[in-house]
């Protein structure tokens, strides 16, 4: 029984890390603007934009749906790392990487009214996006890779 708790706690643990990772690089681009913006790196450039959306600035405008979506989503994900049958090991990472960029993008979007998005790649044209939304997008990936995995 400890041992099941231990292995939720450490995955509770990851979406954490998750957030403070995300936070404090959030909290470095926005105080340091002019040290970090339009620093060209090989595949990417810092920027800083404020997006009041979700991703891909859809729902523009939508703090408080967008908000609430968070905190549900938030809660789900954590029954899910918490409930009481076991889940194999990639379910965890992706529910951990999903939460912890919920989390993220959510205290922005609840504190600010919209996610400050500062990494802008160089090899193609896409939005604007931070930690968080790489950690969701990870933990999607995941997801998708067990349920084509499980198909065969």
């Amino acid at each position: 029984m400890i041992n099941k708790l231990q292995t939720k706690l450490y995955f509770l643990s990851l979406s954490i890390f998750i957030v403070l990772v995300d936070q404090f690089t959030k909290y470095l681009i926005s105080y340091n603007k002019k040290l970090f913006i339009n620093k060209d790196f090989l595949l990417f450039k810092l920027d800083f934009v404020k997006n009041y959306g979700a991703a891909f600035n859809i729902l523009s405008g939508s703090r408080i749906f967008l908000s609430l979506i968070s905190i549900i989503f938030s809660i789900l994900l954590i029954y899910l790392i918490f409930r009481k049958y076991t889940l194999n090991s990639l379910d965890l990472f992706s529910y951990s990487f999903i939460l912890g960029g919920t989390v993220g993008n959510g205290i922005d979007r609840i504190y600010k009214g919209f996610v400050v998005d500062f990494i802008n790649l160089n090899i193609i044209n896409f939005p604007v996006f931070n930690i968080a939304d790489m950690s969701i997008n990870i933990g999607f990936i995941i997801l998708l890779y067990k349920i084509f995995k499980n198909n065969r």
